[in-house]
């Protein structure tokens, strides 16, 4: 969006001052017309960074131009660095809270884990605690750490999730799926008594409270005490629980003994929104979740870089370790400023593999979905826009994706088909289908050729609403030579979205996405290769199927012109005359006459010939 002076009438007055302004790093303060201090930010060249706000063709985000909106004038604070100026804006917003800079505000209530008080107790996540005999374990700040720890649990010692009431339910039915692909213990069976399970929910809480390690130790005592008394059976199952601990203990991200003090920090976003998700360990535990919503999306690196310093200005503690599931620029600079702000050494890193890579990846999911819920799209789309993105090396997720296929039987009968995908999801009220006007031979780049000419100069011409938004990526089924030929037809006609093709293999299947110049594999991004593949049925379909009814009405126009009389342009009359094969068999000998413009006996053979069809 372009701020105008009907917007800002300041505008002017803006752009002098700002000309003048030092190239030094620092501050800046930008205040309403009440002297409001409404963003504060911080540049390492105050005039390149100040003179982007105000300049007449900049394209703002839509938060971005409602500050810009509201500008009356400026104050700035020039500093000997950027890491000074860094420093300062952090300060200065922690005082001010202005209304444009990110608000990181979370909802944060008490959770509980119940051991629910029956002859059989259950493990629950809760958020109340209630008055009703049961045992509560807690609070703890985050519900996210509860659930998590909840359902390690019930897997681990396999105990039972279902809804059915012990002893009650012993026997009354079969063994539900869980007991069959063993995470239950089966005890609607009725083979475990009271004590025996009591005493299993018992080990869980121990687990709970203290983690693999004690656990396993505690187990290993009480096997080797049931081996002694003779008691074999016991042992083999104390035997199978501890080695149901050490294999949950590599994969469970509950508790970790090299995450002392780590936060683990993803951010998720699709075309407008943003939002980040913090996972807290502490004493290699996992400590806490928090999610924070950022609203318009901004540079990816900046946008991290400002998470971060808003993050941490506010909070006393500052871990050691910090993971990002993206490298931000300054990150040294970030490093010098926690530094300085905890007292001891903070270390920013974006692991690549490992276990620390799954747990930014954890993140990453956590980020996704909080977001699904904020714009109405569900995690699995979100993450497949951003795969998408990353691998196209695009600056953002696409918002509208558009996709053409072209379809023929030889030289007969080329149609082309356009799908549209609006944040991952199928927009069919703007799918679109061409008939090839100019192309008289076989020729898919030609063919291609004319479908772009002519969608984009209806977009030009604003002649149908389904041609009226430029879209953030084309995709085209074919290879190289179709992404070489069409990119230049489109740029030259002032058009800067990015071409991409498909690749099909032997078996029509997609195999990779075509630039100008090589292929891009899309097989280690699952999302985003399931996505693709989707986008390319789709168009595959809308195409086949328009060359097919085509085809269907060429081959009833053929047959209507063995008719003595009728020819090609006589049967063309009669299709656009009455649109359908039911209209034509409805039709009188009389009006089938008129329409084609031929006599009595030539309709009346016409008519007989369109009932036997």
């Amino acid at each position: 969006m372009i701020i105008t002076e009907k917007e800002n009438p300041r505008l002017p007055y803006l752009r002098e001052k700002t000309s003048k302004l030092t190239t030094s790093p620092g501050c800046y303060i930008m205040k309403d017309v009440s002297n409001k201090i409404i963003y504060i930010g911080k540049a390492k060249n105050l005039r390149n960074r100040v003179s982007s706000y105000f300049r007449p063709w900049q394209d703002h985000l839509p938060k971005v131009w409602k500050m810009v909106s509201h500008v009356n004038d400026y104050e700035f604070i020039v500093t000997d660095s950027e890491f000074e100026a860094l420093v300062l804006e952090c300060s200065l917003i922690k005082q001010y809270t202005p209304k444009y800079n990110i608000l990181l505000k979370d909802d944060k209530g008490y959770s509980y884990i119940r051991v629910t008080k029956e002859p059989y107790p259950r493990l629950q996540a809760v958020l109340q605690k209630e008055d009703d005999g049961a045992q509560y374990i807690g609070p703890y700040i985050s519900s996210y750490a509860v659930k998590q720890a909840v359902e390690e649990a019930n897997r681990v010692f396999m105990l039972p999730t279902c809804q059915r009431h012990f002893p009650q339910d012993f026997r009354k039915a079969r063994p539900c799926l869980n007991h069959h692909i063993k995470k239950c213990m089966g005890v609607c069976t009725g083979e475990f008594s009271e004590e025996e399970y009591n005493d299993t929910v018992r080990q869980a809480v121990e687990y709970i409270k203290g983690g693999s390690q004690q656990s396993v130790e505690r187990l290993t005592e009480e096997m080797n005490k049931a081996a002694e008394e003779l008691n074999f059976e016991l042992a083999a199952r104390l035997r199978d629980r501890i080695a149901a601990i050490r294999k949950a203990a590599d994969s469970q991200k509950i508790v970790d003994e090299s995450m002392k003090d780590s936060d683990i920090i993803a951010i998720s976003q699709n075309s407008e929104k943003a939002c980040a998700s913090v996972i807290m360990y502490r004493g290699g535990r996992l400590f806490d979740k928090a999610d924070f919503f950022l609203g318009e999306k901004e540079d990816q690196s900046e946008m991290r870089e400002s998470f971060i310093t808003g993050y941490y200005s506010v909070r006393e503690f500052v871990p050691k370790e910090i993971l990002l599931d993206e490298p931000v620029e300054n990150s040294e600079l970030l490093e010098k400023w926690l530094r300085e702000k905890s007292g001891h050494a903070v270390h920013i890193s974006t692991p690549q593999r490992g276990h620390l890579l799954r747990l930014t990846t954890l993140a990453k999911s956590n980020a996704s979905e909080f977001l699904s819920i904020k714009v109405g799209r569900t995690g699995r789309e979100i993450e497949a826009l951003e795969e998408l993105a990353k691998a196209l090396g695009l600056p953002k997720p696409p918002r509208f994706i558009e996709c053409y296929d072209i379809s023929n039987l030889a030289s007969s009968d080329m149609v082309a088909g356009m799908v549209v995908y609006e944040n991952g999801r199928p927009c069919k009220k703007f799918y679109k289908r061409f008939s090839i006007k100019t192309v008289a031979e076989q020729n898919d780049y030609a063919c291609m050729a004319e479908v772009i000419e002519r969608r984009f100069r209806n977009y030009f011409e604003k002649t149908d609403e389904g041609f009226s938004t430029m879209p953030d990526l084309i995709l085209l089924d074919g290879g190289q030579g179709h992404v070489n030929t069409i990119t230049p037809l489109v740029r030259s006609m002032g058009i800067e979205v990015p071409i991409f093709g498909l690749v099909k293999d032997s078996k029509h299947r997609t195999r990779a996405v075509a630039t100008g110049g090589g292929e891009i594999s899309l097989l280690k991004c699952r999302a985003a290769f399931n996505l693709v593949t989707q986008i390319q049925d789709e168009v595959h379909r809308t195409a086949i199927t328009y060359q097919a009814k085509k085809h269907k009405k060429s081959s009833y126009q053929l047959e209507l012109t063995k008719v003595r009389g009728i020819g090609e342009k006589k049967a063309v009359k009669l299709m656009t005359e009455f649109k359908t094969k039911d209209n034509l068999r409805e039709a009188t000998v009389e009006q089938l006459a008129a329409a084609a413009g031929v006599s009595l006996e030539t309709a009346q053979e016409l008519y007989n010939v369109i009932h036997e069809l």
